[in-house]
């Protein structure tokens, strides 16, 4: 999104990031680093930097951020747009379960112990512990520290996009027999979903949370959202 708002005229671009990586990507625009102390704190900051627009790009699991931004930008008279990427639907050969949240997924993984590969972000291992049966291999973007309190588990470090070669070889090379994930959406890290499917492992697959309160105005691409930018300050 930054990318395609660069490069256009009469627009000021700020990127906004949570900080829950050491080193994020890079951004061709001015990057804002860390939380806003809530809705009034993130309603101050649009205020006090006088902004006109607020595109809500967070990642489909950040219901609390998502919540406060559109009552933020209706608080201060800031125009909103929620950029949400569709959820995957499960298609022939998947086998999904799906549960609400991290401690429901770890009781579907049962009590025999299984080879499970764990791609939801390090900051919810915790509620693995209770399973210590299980062999784990864990990805994340920064290393796990410390480490999960569990006998047996691995690490790998990795930014997506994964292909669906990479992850299947992974898959593969660690034996794995089922994969806890969040249903993300889009095609970054589409390809442990589309390996699973080929190799015939189970998924279990976090819904996605429901939103305290939802945007007016929501499309799914970036295509859709700069056409939105162009309409809503059209002269």
């Amino acid at each position: 999104m930054a990318e395609r708002l660069v490069i256009r005229s009469g627009l000021e671009v700020m990127v906004s990031l949570a900080g829950r990586t050491a080193r994020p990507a890079l951004q061709p625009v001015p990057v804002r680093i860390g939380g806003f102390g809530g809705l009034e704190g993130l309603a101050a900051f649009l205020a006090t930097e006088r902004f006109d627009a607020l595109i809500d790009a967070t990642h489909p699991y950040a219901a609390a951020i998502s919540a406060n931004a559109v009552r933020a930008a209706t608080a201060c008279g800031v125009r909103f747009l929620a950029l949400k990427r569709p959820s995957w639907a499960a298609i022939a050969g998947d086998r999904w379960t799906e549960v609400d949240d991290v401690c429901a997924a770890v009781k579907a993984l049962g009590t025999a112990p299984r080879r499970v590969f764990v791609a939801l972000g390090r900051k919810e291992l915790a509620p693995f512990v209770e399973a210590p049966q299980h062999r784990y291999l864990i990805r994340s973007v920064d290393p796990v520290d410390p480490p999960l309190a569990v006998p047996h588990a691995t690490y790998v470090l990795g930014r997506g996009p994964f292909g669906e070669s990479d992850d299947r070889a992974l898959l593969m090379t660690h034996g794995v027999e089922i994969l806890v994930t969040k249903n993300s959406g889009g095609s970054a890290t589409y390809g442990k979903i589309a390996a699973a499917r080929t190799l015939g492992l189970p998924v279990i697959m976090l819904r996605r949370p429901k939103l305290a309160i939802t945007a007016a105005a929501s499309v799914e691409t970036i295509d859709d959202a700069v056409a939105w930018l162009d309409h809503a300050f059209a002269h």
